[in-house]
């Protein structure tokens, strides 16, 4: 049996949480022939939903423009909910930044890939990231920003 300070780690599950898809410029943009542009910007933000119950999301925002007209605009949060107890919490910063991330980022990606295929464009596959070294450099600019040491949001 289980000690009751033994360290647990379990994902209780994966979702997509928000999903959107916007054509402004449809159908005439769907016309051109140019090479459109492609802008990707990815976020992770973590709340605690429940004692020992923590949501970690991962959203993505895919703008594809000709020139200054969008041709579809793909936003997707996708969010797992971990339970995590009995951790030093020095550590649950990066278990939240790094470690959670890890695991909802494939989906992510696959869906992602998927909206954009259905709505009649070649897929956008998202490339791998290496959430360390996010995680790390956003440490650093919060710490050149105050001496303080950085916290994780939490809500209850």
């Amino acid at each position: 049996m289980a000690d009751q300070q033994d360290p647990v780690f379990q994902i209780q599950r994966v979702y997509l949480k928000e999903a959107s898809l916007e054509q402004p410029n449809s159908p005439a943009i769907l016309l051109e022939q140019e090479q459109p542009s492609v802008d990707i910007q990815l976020g992770v933000e973590a709340a605690q939903a429940a004692d020992g119950i923590y949501e970690v999301c991962v959203t993505a925002t895919v703008t594809t423009k000709l020139k200054d007209r969008t041709v579809f605009l793909v936003e997707a949060k996708q969010a797992g909910i971990f339970e995590i107890r009995n951790l030093p919490q020095d550590q649950m910063n990066a278990i939240m930044g790094i470690a959670c991330p890890q695991i909802v980022y494939p989906y992510l990606r696959a869906n992602v890939a998927d909206i954009v295929t259905r709505a009649g464009f070649p897929p956008v596959h998202l490339a791998e990231i290496n959430f360390q070294a996010m995680y790390e450099q956003q440490q650093s600019e919060l710490a050149a920003q105050q001496p303080a040491a950085p916290q994780i949001i939490t809500t209850a």
